[in-house]
């Protein structure tokens, strides 16, 4: 039997489903569970693994990390389950959707973090081989450069390149998920900006540097 494309309203449903599970804040969960500061009181202030770090404890940061790629990598799967027959451009809806909901998640007054684990997860989702891929972008830049934020947007530039350019060798390539990958690039670079300013001025700090006395 052939799959049918869900409703208009059961997909507009599953894109809020997306987004919030997007929203959940894993930082700020993990470190409530755990006893630790709420994130948003320390450092650079962002609800993400790599500022829960800045605390020292780092099976905190590595929950935290894995909680924000899972929900990108869950609200992918979910909605496939759920709708199997789903289009192409509802699924990209719906990969944007897990994203924009830990930038603004509706949990914590639409402040969130900056969606790099996040979008990793979404990601694995699509493609593993491309998560690998944007994995180990982001990982030579970090071990050779030590800055966090550097590596993350050379791994968001890059993600989309290797969609396209993977695309009949690995994987196919969706014009909908090609265009939803560029998004997530910028929105990326737009909350990485004060993190780009820094790196210009040279006043950035390094991978293990910024630990919280």
């Amino acid at each position: 039997m052939a799959m049918t494309e869900p409703s208009l309203v059961f997909t507009a449903a599953l894109i809020l489903l997306a987004y919030l599970i997007g929203s959940v804040p894993f930082a700020v969960v993990v470190s409530k569970i755990m006893g630790l500061q709420d994130p948003r009181s320390y450092g650079s202030k962002n609800p993400g693994a790599t500022n829960v770090l800045r605390t020292g404890n780092k099976t905190a940061a590595a929950l935290t990390l894995l909680g924000d790629a899972a929900k990108g990598w869950f609200a992918i799967w979910l909605a496939e389950q759920l709708a199997p027959g789903i289009a192409p451009a509802a699924l990209a809806a719906v990969a944007l959707a897990a994203f924009v909901g830990h930038l603004y998640p509706i949990f914590l007054g639409f402040k969130g973090g900056k969606g790099v684990a996040t979008a990793l997860g979404v990601l694995m989702a699509i493609q593993p081989w491309l998560a690998v891929a944007t994995a180990a972008t982001w990982l030579i830049i970090a071990v050779f450069f030590r800055y966090s934020s550097l590596a993350s947007l050379v791994a968001a530039f890059f993600a989309p390149v290797y969609y396209v350019f993977g695309s009949g060798l690995a994987w196919h390539a969706q014009p909908p998920m090609t265009v939803t990958l560029v998004v997530i690039g910028l929105l990326l670079f737009y909350r990485h900006r004060a993190n780009i300013t820094r790196l210009i001025q040279g006043t950035e700090s390094r991978i293990g540097s910024g630990k919280k006395k």
